[in-house]
């Protein structure tokens, strides 16, 4: 056997490095906001005067099977947009205001093109978030995945008031609920997806299927600023893996039911595809996908019509439901 050194075992150090070279102007480049060679800093003096009792929110989440089919069609600017959006969302629905997130990307073979259409999607949607990428980590793992193979994860950090944390422990029998539309599957779900959809039906509805998680943070951020309103939120849930029955009523106090009027919205058209194709029964769909609902808001009935409005500037919102006693977390219509 000749001379073996870790480029021929796969693994490329120096196109890693030119990678994150190429991607280091997507990264916080303040003097405090930014990543040495072991760590990441980020000044939080500033931004803790602001808050009477800050409190730290973090997340961490990935893409899922999702990338399978991004890898399979050979479309990878959307997954970067996913990821954020998954862990961002998640945060503000403790009323929480991202502050920065790190990327892990794991893949088989470092493909520099790839992975930058990643990224940019990555820096996109924390731009529209108003958060930082402030670092990550690329691993180049031959044998744990396939050349063309990544995988993808992230971690959130933001911060809240402690006096305004939104957790639900604040619903009232008769608040109204409120949905803010989403832009299809998100990122859950994909597994029941490949496993319904004959290749021909993923091509067909490649666009409808590979669209981003929506961001909300603008739109949920733009609500509380007012404390006026922000006073008569009394719970947030991101719709994800779980969907209605199962992550939504998490936020629910006991005793109370997330009552959910279908049709007061229309779902995206790929679900019926979905539904159709594989002959599955409407609790699992509202138990898996987010039906064309990516964020519930749980308001008081007296501020429902001011909420609606300002969450309409930026996402179609509908009253979808009510808060109401029964012994069942979740009842659909």
């Amino acid at each position: 056997m000749g001379r073996i050194d870790y480029k021929k075992a796969g693994v490329d150090i120096k196109k890693a490095d030119q990678f994150v070279e190429g991607i280091s102007s997507f990264v916080s480049s303040k003097k405090i906001n930014r990543t040495s060679a072991f760590g990441s800093l980020f000044d939080f003096k500033n931004i803790a005067k602001k808050y009477k009792e800050p409190v730290l929110v973090s997340s961490t989440d990935g893409v899922g099977t999702k990338l399978k089919l991004a890898q399979k069609f050979g479309i990878h600017s959307g997954v970067g947009i996913d990821l954020v959006a998954m862990n961002v969302n998640d945060i503000i629905c403790l009323g929480a205001k991202p502050l920065f997130f790190l990327d892990y990307i794991a893949c088989g073979k470092l493909k520099p093109a790839v992975l930058k259409q990643v990224v940019k999607g990555i820096h996109q949607a924390l731009s529209e978030s108003s958060c930082s990428l402030l670092g990550g980590e690329t691993a180049e793992m031959p044998g744990m995945y396939k050349k063309d193979e990544y995988d993808l994860a992230g971690f959130c950090l933001g911060v809240v008031d402690k006096a305004k944390i939104i957790n639900g422990n604040k619903i009232k029998e008769g608040d109204k609920v409120i949905g803010i539309s989403a832009s299809g599957p998100h990122s859950n779900g994909f597994s029941l997806i490949r496993k319904v959809l004959n290749q021909k039906d993923l091509k067909n509805y490649k666009s409808s299927l590979l669209k981003p998680t929506r961001v909300y943070v603008k739109a949920i951020l733009s609500l509380l600023s007012s404390t006026k309103l922000q006073k008569s939120v009394t719970g947030i849930a991101h719709i994800t893996g779980g969907a209605f029955y199962n992550k939504a009523t998490k936020i629910i106090p006991k005793g109370l039911s997330l009552a959910v009027d279908k049709k007061n919205w229309r779902p995206n058209n790929i679900f019926k595809k979905i539904q159709e194709r594989g002959k599955i029964s409407q609790a699992q769909m509202y138990s898996v996908f987010n039906m064309g609902i990516g964020m519930i808001v749980v308001v008081k009935e007296n501020s429902v019509k001011k909420i609606l409005k300002r969450l309409n500037r930026t996402y179609k919102s509908h009253i979808i439901g009510e808060i109401i006693k029964d012994k069942k977390k979740f009842i659909l219509k």
